[in-house]
C-alpha cells in the first residue's frame, strides 16, 4: 500500500456551474444552513471569503462522529473554476500528514447543467490508515445537498 494517494470522482448536477462554483469561491458561510446535517459551521479566522490565503474552521459530522477542520485556500482560478483548500489542523491530520481538496466545475455544453470534480490528495501517517473514502462520499453528498438547494432558490 502507498502512503501518498489521490482519490477523484464526478458528479453531474442540474444547475449552472457559477451558481455552485459560487458558493466554494466565496459563500462558504452559507453551507450550515444549506447541509445542516452534514456542516455544522464555517467561521473565517484569517483573511476573507473570497481570497486565496484566507484561513476558515469548519465543524462537521462524518460518519456519525463530530469533528472540525482549519483549512486554508490556496488558490482560486476564477476562469477554470477551481477552488483549492489544504487542511492545516484537525482531526483529520491524526491520519493524514497532508490532506488536499481541489474542486473544479465545469459546464455541461450540450444537456445544461455542470460536472463538479472533487480530488482529494493525501499522505497517510501509516500504511494501515484507509484511503479517505468516507471524505470523498462526504464530498458527493454535499454537492447533491448544494445542487437541490440552488435548485429551488
Amino acid at each position: 500500500m502507498a502512503l501518498v494517494g489521490k482519490l477523484e470522482t464526478e458528479v453531474e448536477i442540474s444547475t449552472a456551474a457559477d451558481k455552485f462554483y459560487k458558493i466554494f469561491s466565496g459563500q462558504m458561510h452559507l453551507l450550515p444552513n444549506i447541509c445542516s446535517d452534514k456542516i455544522q459551521g464555517v467561521e473565517l479566522h484569517e483573511g476573507d471569503w473570497e481570497t486565496a490565503g484566507s484561513v476558515k474552521h469548519w465543524d462537521y459530522t462524518l460518519d456519525g462522529s463530530s469533528l472540525s477542520v482549519k483549512e486554508t485556500v490556496e488558490a482560486i482560478d476564477e476562469e477554470n473554476k477551481t477552488v483549492k483548500f489544504n487542511v492545516l489542523d484537525g482531526e483529520i491530520l491524526k491520519h493524514y500528514k497532508s490532506f488536499k481538496v481541489t474542486l473544479k466545475v465545469t459546464e455541461k455544453t450540450s444537456r445544461g447543467g455542470s460536472l463538479v470534480k472533487w480530488i482529494i490528495d493525501y499522505e497517510k501517517v501509516k500504511e494501515e490508515i484507509p484511503d479517505p473514502e468516507s471524505y470523498q462520499d462526504f464530498a458527493v453528498k454535499v454537492t447533491k445537498d448544494l445542487e437541490a438547494h440552488l435548485l429551488t432558490a
